[in-house]
């Protein structure tokens, strides 16, 4: 999965709510979920269907029950791409803060 897949699915609410409960609870069924969640049973199955598709959770089969399982190698990717571009603008911001901070013969130097 691309981590714009894993971004897109994070970017509702309601989604990343079912993945810290996934996260805090270990695997549970869409019923369970929905117990704890202020939307239907039908809308947590539709949620957890989007985050199935972009790697985010899995599924198993358990006699009846469907049980859904975070996927930690999906979200410590996605955290890690994050990661750096977090570090690539503390760069940039580094450097710029360097420019604001030189003296003033220097910034006249460069502005001029």
């Amino acid at each position: 999965m691309t981590t714009g897949e894993v971004l897109a699915a994070l970017a509702d609410p309601t989604r990343r709510g079912l993945v810290e409960l996934l996260a805090q609870q270990g695997d549970r069924t869409a019923t369970a979920l929905a117990g704890e969640l202020p939307i239907t049973r039908q809308a947590v199955v539709q949620h957890l269907g989007v985050l199935k598709a972009a790697g985010v959770v899995d599924s198993r089969k358990f006699g009846r029950d469907v049980r859904f399982g975070l996927r930690p190698a999906v979200l410590t990717s996605t955290a890690r791409w994050i990661e750096e571009v977090a570090v690539q603008w503390d760069h940039r911001l580094a450097a710029l803060k360097a420019i604001a901070e030189a003296e003033p013969e220097s910034r006249s130097a460069v502005d001029g």
